[in-house]
């Protein structure tokens, strides 16, 4: 059984935890609310990239020539998680990566050759760990991600799938609903679907009837040309940002609870030790009264 000095060494040390671990949470909220402000930031300028983008694909001739919606049998694929450079966050990062080994299997099954790309320390590592061969690994960024982290991954994706080394990327990440729910989420980025292209045809063609048509120059498969990197940079880049408010939202809520479970193991411990010490008084009491009687005997 612990003596009252253990338990009580032991209260001491849970609630020096505890309070880290509320620190934490308190810094993970911070955080969480510039991210949701980054996330609201973002949303205008990428609605109005696919509103331009729309446009443009309907102005040009011919969408045949462009490399980043050109489809093609599928040999290769690489599977790009989204992963923390940090761990006490719950499942946010175990989740992601369980979505891209069961992705990765279903692709195998397909007779599909599957590279890794991954986003971040723990995903890099645990597929090293697993002996996955990494063809190519960013960190450094998850807490605040900038649009260049995200131009330097679209470009090095763009690559692989311009020079045909992959047939189709697919980035797993978390996508952000509330600080406690975290929705895995798969999304094919190359090639880019043509259909991205015909969304919210209605509503621009109202608009253009109401501002009137456009010249383009240079030429729509042009501009094209170079809209569809951007559009790809853009939605990596939300992806981060959805990534990076999914964690701090998971980490806050992992601190939380450790929180309230140290404040639990504390009242259990400190009960257990006003036992102990009750205990230590009845028997000095007893000693002193047995001596008193062995006296007087």
């Amino acid at each position: 059984m612990a003596t009252l000095q253990d338990l009580k060494r032991r209260v001491r040390s849970i609630r020096n935890t505890r309070k880290i671990t509320r620190a934490m949470e308190l810094v993970a909220a911070a955080r969480l609310r510039r991210a949701q402000a980054r996330i609201e930031a973002m949303r205008p300028y990428a609605d109005r990239m696919l509103e331009l983008m729309a446009g443009t694909a309907r102005a040009s001739a011919s969408l045949r020539g462009l490399p980043l919606l050109q489809r093609r049998e599928v040999r290769t694929a690489a599977i790009v998680p989204v992963t923390g450079d940090r761990g006490l966050a719950g499942a946010f990062n175990a989740q992601v990566l369980r979505r891209s080994f069961a992705l990765e299997r279903r692709l195998r099954d397909e007779g599909v050759q599957v590279r890794f790309a991954v986003v971040g320390r723990k995903g890099a590592s645990t597929l090293r760990f697993r002996r996955y061969e990494v063809d190519d690994a960013w960190s450094g960024f998850g807490d605040r991600p900038s649009y260049a982290d995200a131009q330097a991954v679209a470009h090095r994706l763009a690559e692989l799938y311009v020079d045909g080394d992959v047939d189709r990327v697919v980035v797993v990440y978390n996508r952000f609903v509330s600080p406690l729910v975290q929705r895995v989420t798969e999304q094919e980025l190359l090639p880019i679907s043509e259909e991205i292209l015909r969304r919210g045809e209605e509503e621009e063609q109202e608009e253009r009837a109401l501002r009137g048509d456009f010249i383009y120059e240079p030429e729509p498969e042009e501009i094209l040309a170079r809209l569809l990197p951007v559009y790809l940079e853009t939605e990596l880049y939300r992806a981060l940002l959805e990534s990076s408010a999914s964690e701090q939202g998971a980490r806050m809520t992992a601190m939380r609870s450790a929180s309230k479970s140290a404040g639990e193991l504390i009242d259990s411990l400190t009960l257990a030790m006003n036992r102990a010490r009750q205990a230590e008084i009845t028997q000095e009491i007893l000693e002193v009264v047995a001596g008193a009687d062995a006296l007087n005997a």
